[in-house]
C-alpha cells in the first residue's frame, strides 16, 4: 500500500491538479516534477495503482517488459525515465497487482505529491480564464490546469443490451478460479474476452465466445485493433483441446428464467448456460462525468488537441491516459499514452514560464511523440 508521501501538504491552491494516481496520472506527474512544477497534487478516490490492483488475479499486462534501458530503449510498460517493472518486479508480464506495486514505488521514490481518498465530482472553469475550481469530498480546491488521467477499468460497460445486468462484467471478476459451471458464454471477444476464456478454459470449462466484430481473425498490424501476440501464444495453448469456440454474432439480449440464462442472438438462435455471461464489453472511463467540457467525435471519445491534448472548448483542462485519440492513432497501450505525457508538460510549462530544456530526454527516451504523421502501422512479413 502506497502511503501519503509525507511532503504532501493540505494546500487548496495548485498550479496542476492530476485527477488519478494510476500508469497516466503517475506519468505526468513525473514530467511535471522534471520541469520543475512545485505547486501541483494528484489526486486519487482510492489508492495508487486502484485500476490494476482490481483486475482478475490472473490477468497479466499484454506488453513484455525487458530491462533494456541500458541500449537507449525504455522497458514498453515504464511510465517513468530509468524505471523498469522488468527490473522492479523480476517479471515479463505483469499482474495487475505487481503493476500497482511498480506504480507505488515510483511514487514513493520521487516523492510525489499525492493525495488518496479524494474523490473529485466536479470541475468548474473559473470566470476570467482564471483556472478551475476542483470539486471534491474533502472541499473545493483552486488550479491552474487540470490533467484528467483517470483510468477505465472502474467504469465498465456494463449495460450494452436488454439483459445485461444479468451478466457479470469482467471487471468484478477477482479471479477465474472461482467461476463455478462447466459452460460459460463470454460476450465480446477482444482481449479481455480472451482472456478470461484462456483461463476458463485452462480450467477444463467450455467456453462460447460471441462477437460480430471476429477480432480472432482481424489481419491488424496494429495491436490496438487485433489480439496481442501474447493473447494468441496463450489462445493456441488454452485451446488445444477445442474448448473455446467462437461465433461472430451480436448479442440482443440476456433473458433468465428459473435457474437458466438465455442469450439471444441477432440471426435467431440462443445459447443457455447456469452460469451468468460474461460481458467482455470494454469500459467507459471517467471522462463522462466532466463530459460537457469536451467535444466529442463520432466514435464517442472526447476530441483534444494534437499539439497538447488540451480540451478544445475548456483551455486548460487536458486528458492523458487510454482514452486519447488523434486521427486513426490509438494511444490505448502504455507504452503508446506514455509518448504524451511530456507533450502536456511542454505546454503546462510554457504558460508557466518554466525551461523545459528537461524535456530533450524524453524525446531521447521514445516518451515525446508530437508528429503524428509518422504513426501509421505497417508490416511487410
Amino acid at each position: 500500500m502506497c502511503r501519503k508521501n509525507k511532503n504532501t501538504t493540505k494546500r487548496s491552491t495548485y498550479d496542476v491538479i492530476i485527477v488519478g494516481a494510476g500508469a497516466a496520472g503517475i506519468g505526468c506527474g513525473m514530467v511535471l516534477q522534471h520541469l520543475g512544477v512545485k505547486r501541483f497534487a494528484i489526486l486519487d478516490r482510492h489508492e495508487v495503482g486502484a485500476s490494476f490492483l482490481r483486475w482478475p488475479a490472473e490477468t497479466r499486462l499484454l506488453t513484455p517488459s525487458f530491462t533494456i534501458n541500458g541500449f537507449g530503449m525504455l522497458d514498453l510498460n515504464s511510465i517513468a525515465l530509468k524505471t523498469s517493472p522488468a527490473y522492479s518486479l523480476q517479471t515479463e508480464h505483469p499482474t495487475g497487482a505487481e503493476y500497482a506495486v511498480y506504480l507505488q514505488g515510483v511514487a514513493q521514490y520521487f516523492r510525489l505529491p499525492i493525495r488518496t481518498g479524494v474523490d473529485v465530482n466536479e470541475i468548474q472553469p473559473n470566470p476570467n480564464d482564471e483556472g478551475f475550481t476542483v470539486v471534491t469530498n474533502q472541499g473545493k480546491m483552486k488550479t491552474r490546469f487540470v490533467i484528467w488521467a483517470a483510468g477505465e477499468f472502474q467504469n465498465p460497460n456494463a449495460n450494452p443490451f436488454p439483459g445485461a445486468d444479468l451478466c457479470r462484467h469482467y471487471a468484478t471478476v477477482p479471479s477465474w478460479q472461482e467461476m463455478p459451471g462447466d459452460k460459460i458464454v463470454v460476450i465480446g471477444g477482444y482481449e479481455s474476452g480472451v482472456d478470461s476464456a484462456i483461463h476458463l478454459a485452462n480450467q477444463g470449462k467450455r467456453v462460447y465466445i460471441l462477437d460480430p466484430d471476429q477480432p480472432w481473425d482481424e489481419d491488424e498490424p496494429d495491436p490496438s485493433l487485433s489480439l496481442s501476440p501474447f493473447t494468441f501464444d496463450r489462445l493456441r495453448e488454452a485451446n488445444r483441446d477445442g474448448l473455446i469456440s467462437f461465433d461472430p454474432v451480436a448479442v440482443t439480449r440476456v433473458e433468465k428464467v428459473d435457474s437458466t440464462y438465455r442469450v439471444r442472438l441477432d440471426n435467431g438462435r440462443s445459447l443457455t448456460t447456469t452460469q451468468p455471461p460474461i460481458l467482455a464489453t470494454g469500459f467507459n472511463g471517467r471522462v463522462p462525468q466532466i463530459a460537457n467540457h469536451f467535444e466529442w467525435n463520432e466514435d464517442g471519445f472526447p476530441i483534444v488537441t494534437e499539439e497538447s491534448d488540451e480540451s478544445t472548448i475548456t483551455p486548460g483542462l487536458f486528458l492523458s491516459g487510454p482514452m486519447v485519440r488523434h486521427r486513426r492513432v490509438i494511444f490505448c497501450f502504455i507504452y503508446k499514452f506514455r509518448q504524451r505525457f511530456a507533450i502536456i508538460g511542454h505546454t503546462i510549462a510554457d504558460e508557466l514560464g518554466l525551461d523545459t530544456a528537461v524535456l530533450d530526454e524524453y524525446r531521447q527516451g521514445q516518451m515525446y511523440l508530437d508528429d503524428l504523421t509518422c504513426c501509421s502501422v505497417e508490416c511487410a512479413c
